[in-house]
C-alpha cells in the first residue's frame, strides 16, 4: 500500500513539476525554462546457459529472471539548477527527490536534502552511466542502493571536494532505530588523468531492540585516463557490523577498463571477487562463500540516445551455488545479455 501511494505521490509531483516548466516556458516566449527534463528506458533479454530450473540468476541485481525480455529501468528526472535554490526529482525503480541549496560560503557550500542516491560505489543504477550493461557483486552486495537524509558538498580546493551526510540509515526513507548514519566522501584529482574517491559510511543499521553495532564500510575509487581510448578504474570495499555472533565481514575488489572504438562503439570489460564469508543477514548473498566474475561488453551507439549493448558474463563461487537445469547446483552461471537504452 505504502508503495503504491509513494508512486502516485512521486507521479503527481512530477507531473505538477513538469506543468510548472511549461508555463514558464510559456511566459518566457523565446527564453528557455529553468527546468530542465531528462529521462531513458531500458530494456533486455538475457539467456542463462546453465538453463536453471527456477529461471533465476542469483547475484544479479537488475537482471534477475532468466530466459524472459524485461524493462530493466525507466526514468524521467526534473531539474532546476540552484541559484541559489534548486532541485532534481527522479521517477523510477529507485526514485530520487531532493533540495539543493548553495550557501554563498567561500567557495560555494552545496546541501542537498531529500531523498538521493548513495555516494558509495564506481557503479550506480542508471545503467547509461556504466562501463558494462550489467551491474557488479559489489553493487549489489556490498554497499547501499539510496538514502534519505542531508549532505553537505564543499571545494575544498579547485581538485578536492569533501562531502558530508547525515541519514537515516541504508535503503529506507524513515529511520529504524534513535541513530543517524554518518556517510563521508574526498573526491581528489590527483591529475587530470587520475582521480582518487574516498568513501565511508557508519551507522547503526539493526532495528530496535536487536541494537548490538554499527555496520561500517570503506569505500576506495582509482580512476585512470591511460591513452585517449582507454580508460581504467578499480573499486574496493570493505565492510563490517558487529552483531550477536560476533564480527561479520564482507568485502571485495572490482577491475575495469574500457576501450574506445571510435565514435560509435566500445570495448568494457570487468573483473571482480567477493568474499561473503560471514553470509552476514541483511547483505548475505545466500550462502558463505567467495564469489568472482567476468564480464565482456561491446557497446554500439548507432545515434546519439540509442545505446545498445551486448554482454557475456561468468559467475563463479567456490561452492555449489547456481541453479541449473537439474535440482543440483553448479559452481558458475554463464549468461548472454542483450541490452538497449533509449535516451531523451
Amino acid at each position: 500500500m505504502f508503495r503504491s501511494y509513494s508512486r502516485i505521490l512521486t507521479a503527481g509531483a512530477c507531473a505538477l513539476v513538469y506543468m510548472i516548466a511549461l508555463v514558464q516556458a510559456q511566459d518566457a516566449g523565446t527564453t528557455a525554462s529553468p527546468i530542465t527534463y531528462s529521462g531513458f528506458f531500458d530494456g533486455y533479454y538475457i539467456k542463462n546457459l546453465a538453463g536453471p530450473v527456477t529461471l533465476k540468476n542469483p547475484i544479479r541485481v537488475f537482471d534477475p529472471t532468466d530466459n524472459e525480455f524485461n524493462l530493466a529501468f525507466a526514468e524521467v528526472a526534473f531539474t532546476k539548477k540552484a541559484e541559489p535554490v534548486g532541485f532534481r526529482v527522479d521517477t523510477g525503480i529507485f526514485q530520487q527527490a531532493y533540495l539543493t541549496v548553495v550557501v554563498p560560503v567561500g567557495d560555494g557550500l552545496t546541501v542537498d536534502v531529500g531523498k538521493f542516491v548513495t555516494h558509495m560505489g564506481f557503479e550506480v543504477i542508471e545503467s547509461k552511466d556504466n562501463w558494462n550493461y550489467s551491474r557488479s557483486i559489489l553493487f549489489g552486495w556490498a554497499i547501499p542502493f539510496y538514502h534519505t537524509g542531508a549532505r553537505l558538498s564543499y571545494p575544498v580546493m579547485s581538485n578536492l571536494t569533501a562531502t558530508v551526510s547525515i541519514l537515516n540509515g541504508w535503503n529506507s526513507i524513515s529511520d529504524n532505530n534513535k541513530f543517524k548514519t554518518l556517510g563521508l566522501m574526498v573526491n581528489y584529482a590527483v591529475l587530470p588523468s587520475t582521480s582518487i574517491i574516498l568513501c565511508g559510511i557508519s551507522g547503526v543499521e539493526a532495528s530496535e531492540p536487536a541494537v548490538v553495532g554499527k555496520r561500517n564500510v570503506y569505500n576506495v575509487i582509482v580512476t585512470h585516463t591511460l591513452m585517449d581510448d582507454l580508460a581504467l578504474a578499480v573499486d574496493f570495499d570493505y565492510g563490517e557490523e558487529r552483531v550477536a555472533a560476533g564480527l561479520a565481514t564482507w568485502k571485495g575488489e572490482a577491475i575495469y577498463a574500457k576501450y574506445t572504438l571510435g565514435a560509435q562503439s566500445a570495448i568494457a570489460l570487468r573483473y571482480e571477487m567477493y568474499n561473503d564469508a560471514s553470509n552476514f543477514g541483511p547483505l548475505s548473498t545466500g550462502a558463505a562463500q567467495k564469489l568472482s566474475e567476468f564480464t565482456g561488453t561491446y557497446e554500439y551507439k548507432p545515434w546519439d540516445n540509442l545505446i545498445v549493448r551486448a554482454e557475456v558474463r561468468d559467475d563463479m563461487s567456490d561452492v555449489t551455488y547456481f541453479d541449473s537445469g537439474t535440482p543440483a547446483k553448479e559452481k558458475s552461471q554463464l549468461t548472454l545479455t542483450l541490452g538497449a537504452i533509449v535516451t531523451f
